[in-house]
Protein backbone atom coordinates (compact mmCIF):
# COMPACT_ATOMS: atom_id res chain seq x y z
CA UNK A 1 0.00 0.00 0.00
CA UNK A 2 1.30 3.78 -0.57
CA UNK A 3 2.38 5.62 1.83
CA UNK A 4 -0.36 7.96 0.95
CA UNK A 5 -2.92 5.46 1.33
CA UNK A 6 -2.25 4.65 4.81
CA UNK A 7 -5.23 4.99 7.51
CA UNK A 8 -7.51 5.43 4.60
CA UNK A 9 -10.83 3.39 6.49
CA UNK A 10 -14.46 3.45 5.99
CA UNK A 11 -16.03 2.68 9.43
CA UNK A 12 -19.85 2.33 9.76
CA UNK A 13 -21.26 3.96 12.80
CA UNK A 14 -24.04 2.39 14.45
CA UNK A 15 -28.17 3.53 12.63
CA UNK A 16 -25.28 6.09 11.02
CA UNK A 17 -23.42 7.73 8.58
CA UNK A 18 -20.29 6.17 7.34
CA UNK A 19 -17.13 7.37 8.10
CA UNK A 20 -14.50 7.58 5.42
CA UNK A 21 -10.84 8.48 6.89
CA UNK A 22 -7.80 8.60 5.10
CA UNK A 23 -8.12 11.36 2.58
CA UNK A 24 -9.92 9.28 -0.01
CA UNK A 25 -10.82 10.81 -3.45
CA UNK A 26 -14.80 10.83 -3.52
CA UNK A 27 -16.72 11.66 -7.19
CA UNK A 28 -19.94 11.68 -8.21
CA UNK A 29 -20.58 9.55 -11.45
CA UNK A 30 -23.46 8.86 -13.50
CA UNK A 31 -24.36 5.42 -15.47
CA UNK A 32 -24.83 5.96 -19.33
CA UNK A 33 -25.97 3.13 -21.57
CA UNK A 34 -23.84 2.78 -25.10
CA UNK A 35 -25.61 0.66 -27.16
CA UNK A 36 -26.24 -2.69 -25.38
CA UNK A 37 -23.30 -1.84 -23.15
CA UNK A 38 -22.99 0.95 -20.37
CA UNK A 39 -20.27 3.17 -18.66
CA UNK A 40 -19.70 5.48 -15.93
CA UNK A 41 -19.58 9.04 -16.75
CA UNK A 42 -18.26 12.00 -14.81
CA UNK A 43 -21.09 13.58 -12.89
CA UNK A 44 -20.84 17.21 -10.37
CA UNK A 45 -17.87 17.89 -8.66
CA UNK A 46 -17.94 17.18 -4.94
CA UNK A 47 -15.85 18.58 -1.83
CA UNK A 48 -12.90 16.46 -0.74
CA UNK A 49 -11.44 16.25 2.66
CA UNK A 50 -9.52 14.84 4.90
CA UNK A 51 -12.67 12.97 6.59
CA UNK A 52 -16.16 13.14 6.28
CA UNK A 53 -19.76 11.20 6.65
CA UNK A 54 -21.52 9.44 3.89
CA UNK A 55 -25.68 9.28 4.43
CA UNK A 56 -26.60 5.41 4.58
CA UNK A 57 -30.48 6.42 6.02
CA UNK A 58 -31.30 8.05 2.41
CA UNK A 59 -32.93 10.91 4.11
CA UNK A 60 -30.36 13.09 4.18
CA UNK A 61 -30.51 16.94 2.86
CA UNK A 62 -27.25 17.04 1.71
CA UNK A 63 -26.62 13.77 0.45
CA UNK A 64 -23.87 12.15 0.16
CA UNK A 65 -22.93 13.47 2.83
CA UNK A 66 -25.13 12.87 6.37
CA UNK A 67 -26.83 16.10 7.39
CA UNK A 68 -28.16 13.80 11.08
CA UNK A 69 -31.36 13.45 9.96
CA UNK A 70 -30.78 9.84 10.96
CA UNK A 71 -31.07 10.49 14.71
CA UNK A 72 -35.02 11.88 13.86
CA UNK A 73 -35.97 9.40 11.27
CA UNK A 74 -35.09 6.02 13.53
CA UNK A 75 -33.26 4.82 10.97
CA UNK A 76 -32.31 1.23 11.87
CA UNK A 77 -28.89 0.45 10.04
CA UNK A 78 -28.53 -3.07 11.60
CA UNK A 79 -25.98 -4.93 9.53
CA UNK A 80 -27.25 -8.62 7.65
CA UNK A 81 -24.32 -9.27 5.49
CA UNK A 82 -22.41 -12.32 5.99
CA UNK A 83 -18.54 -11.60 6.81
CA UNK A 84 -17.58 -14.66 5.49
CA UNK A 85 -14.26 -14.43 2.71
CA UNK A 86 -15.71 -13.78 -0.58
CA UNK A 87 -13.96 -17.32 -2.10
CA UNK A 88 -16.54 -19.39 0.50
CA UNK A 89 -19.56 -17.24 -0.07
CA UNK A 90 -19.00 -17.52 -4.52
CA UNK A 91 -20.03 -20.58 -6.81
CA UNK A 92 -18.33 -21.32 -9.44
CA UNK A 93 -19.90 -21.12 -12.93
CA UNK A 94 -18.17 -23.37 -15.54
CA UNK A 95 -17.65 -21.70 -19.02
CA UNK A 96 -16.22 -23.00 -22.14
CA UNK A 97 -13.39 -21.52 -22.33
CA UNK A 98 -13.11 -19.28 -18.49
CA UNK A 99 -15.80 -19.55 -15.14
CA UNK A 100 -16.88 -17.12 -13.20
CA UNK A 101 -17.00 -16.76 -9.46
CA UNK A 102 -20.07 -15.11 -8.56
CA UNK A 103 -21.22 -13.92 -4.94
CA UNK A 104 -24.91 -13.17 -5.62
CA UNK A 105 -24.47 -9.85 -4.43
CA UNK A 106 -25.68 -7.78 -7.44
CA UNK A 107 -26.20 -3.48 -7.31
CA UNK A 108 -27.93 -3.79 -10.65
CA UNK A 109 -25.46 -1.14 -12.40
CA UNK A 110 -25.78 -3.65 -15.31
CA UNK A 111 -21.91 -3.38 -16.37
CA UNK A 112 -22.00 -7.23 -16.50
CA UNK A 113 -23.90 -6.77 -20.06
CA UNK A 114 -21.43 -6.26 -22.84
CA UNK A 115 -22.67 -6.11 -26.88
CA UNK A 116 -22.15 -9.56 -27.21
CA UNK A 117 -24.18 -10.84 -24.49
CA UNK A 118 -24.09 -11.33 -20.35
CA UNK A 119 -21.03 -11.91 -18.24
CA UNK A 120 -22.46 -15.49 -17.59
CA UNK A 121 -23.69 -16.31 -21.50
CA UNK A 122 -20.27 -14.91 -22.55
CA UNK A 123 -18.43 -17.60 -19.96
CA UNK A 124 -20.70 -20.17 -21.58
CA UNK A 125 -19.51 -19.50 -24.87
CA UNK A 126 -16.14 -18.49 -24.16
CA UNK A 127 -14.12 -20.91 -26.78
CA UNK A 128 -13.66 -18.24 -29.09
CA UNK A 129 -10.71 -14.93 -27.93
CA UNK A 130 -13.89 -12.03 -28.56
CA UNK A 131 -16.20 -13.80 -25.81
CA UNK A 132 -13.27 -15.05 -23.75
CA UNK A 133 -11.97 -11.07 -23.17
CA UNK A 134 -15.64 -9.65 -23.37
CA UNK A 135 -16.46 -12.27 -20.38
CA UNK A 136 -13.28 -11.08 -18.07
CA UNK A 137 -14.14 -7.21 -18.94
CA UNK A 138 -17.81 -8.03 -18.02
CA UNK A 139 -16.82 -9.38 -14.78
CA UNK A 140 -14.20 -6.91 -14.00
CA UNK A 141 -16.82 -4.12 -14.64
CA UNK A 142 -19.13 -5.38 -11.75
CA UNK A 143 -18.71 -2.45 -9.34
CA UNK A 144 -19.95 -4.72 -6.21
CA UNK A 145 -17.66 -7.69 -7.00
CA UNK A 146 -19.90 -9.99 -7.19
CA UNK A 147 -18.33 -11.15 -10.63
CA UNK A 148 -14.48 -12.55 -10.94
CA UNK A 149 -13.42 -14.14 -14.47
CA UNK A 150 -10.98 -17.04 -13.62
CA UNK A 151 -9.19 -18.84 -16.35
CA UNK A 152 -9.11 -22.99 -16.08
CA UNK A 153 -5.70 -22.67 -14.54
CA UNK A 154 -6.79 -20.88 -11.66
CA UNK A 155 -5.84 -17.36 -12.35
CA UNK A 156 -8.60 -14.85 -11.05
CA UNK A 157 -8.90 -11.87 -13.33
CA UNK A 158 -9.05 -8.49 -11.06
CA UNK A 159 -9.05 -4.74 -12.62
CA UNK A 160 -6.07 -2.25 -10.58
CA UNK A 161 -8.05 0.15 -9.16
CA UNK A 162 -6.71 3.28 -6.85
CA UNK A 163 -8.56 3.77 -4.09
CA UNK A 164 -11.69 6.17 -4.46
CA UNK A 165 -15.46 6.40 -4.13
CA UNK A 166 -18.28 6.85 -6.15
CA UNK A 167 -21.27 8.13 -5.79
CA UNK A 168 -23.81 7.00 -8.62
CA UNK A 169 -26.49 8.20 -10.18
CA UNK A 170 -28.64 5.93 -12.72
CA UNK A 171 -30.81 8.27 -14.40
CA UNK A 172 -31.59 5.29 -16.95
CA UNK A 173 -33.52 3.67 -13.78
CA UNK A 174 -34.50 7.35 -12.62
CA UNK A 175 -32.92 6.39 -9.18
CA UNK A 176 -29.77 7.28 -7.26
CA UNK A 177 -27.61 4.26 -7.04
CA UNK A 178 -25.32 2.90 -4.49
CA UNK A 179 -21.60 3.90 -3.11
CA UNK A 180 -18.99 2.24 -5.19
CA UNK A 181 -16.01 1.51 -3.15
CA UNK A 182 -12.82 0.78 -4.98
CA UNK A 183 -8.89 0.14 -4.52
CA UNK A 184 -9.05 -2.04 -1.14
CA UNK A 185 -10.34 -0.04 0.91
CA UNK A 186 -11.11 -1.05 4.67
CA UNK A 187 -14.64 -1.80 6.16
CA UNK A 188 -15.07 -1.65 9.85
CA UNK A 189 -18.56 -2.94 11.05
CA UNK A 190 -19.88 -0.83 13.86
CA UNK A 191 -19.56 -3.48 16.28
CA UNK A 192 -15.82 -3.33 15.39
CA UNK A 193 -14.92 -6.33 13.49
CA UNK A 194 -14.04 -5.99 10.17
CA UNK A 195 -15.52 -7.41 6.65
CA UNK A 196 -12.75 -9.03 3.96
CA UNK A 197 -11.13 -6.43 2.30
CA UNK A 198 -12.01 -6.31 -1.48
CA UNK A 199 -10.83 -4.08 -4.15
CA UNK A 200 -14.49 -3.62 -6.08
CA UNK A 201 -18.09 -3.63 -3.29
CA UNK A 202 -20.86 -1.39 -3.39
CA UNK A 203 -22.59 0.24 -0.36
CA UNK A 204 -26.58 0.77 0.34
CA UNK A 205 -27.06 4.16 0.63
CA UNK A 206 -30.90 4.58 -0.07
CA UNK A 207 -31.32 2.78 3.94
CA UNK A 208 -33.09 -0.47 2.39
CA UNK A 209 -30.91 -2.78 1.76
CA UNK A 210 -32.11 -6.15 3.23
CA UNK A 211 -27.91 -7.04 3.14
CA UNK A 212 -26.56 -4.11 5.35
CA UNK A 213 -24.19 -2.35 4.42
CA UNK A 214 -23.85 -4.09 0.80
CA UNK A 215 -26.47 -2.84 -1.62
CA UNK A 216 -28.89 -5.33 -2.67
CA UNK A 217 -30.25 -2.87 -6.01
CA UNK A 218 -33.60 -1.72 -3.09
CA UNK A 219 -32.70 1.80 -4.39
CA UNK A 220 -34.44 0.66 -8.06
CA UNK A 221 -37.79 -0.60 -5.90
CA UNK A 222 -37.70 2.16 -3.67
CA UNK A 223 -37.42 4.80 -6.55
CA UNK A 224 -34.82 6.45 -3.95
CA UNK A 225 -33.51 9.59 -5.55
CA UNK A 226 -30.73 11.53 -3.09
CA UNK A 227 -32.12 15.49 -5.00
Amino acid sequence: MDKENIGQKIKITKDGPYIVSGKVPIHEKIIVQKGREYELNEGRELPQSESYALCRCGKSKTAPFCDGTHLKAGFCGKETASKSEYHKRAELTEGSGIDLLDDGRCAFARFCHRKNGNAWDLAENSDTEDNRAEAIQAACDCPAGRLTAVDKDGTEHEPVSEPSIDIVQDPGRGVSAGIFVKGSIPIESADGTMYETRNRVALCRCGKSENKPFCDASHVVQRYLDK
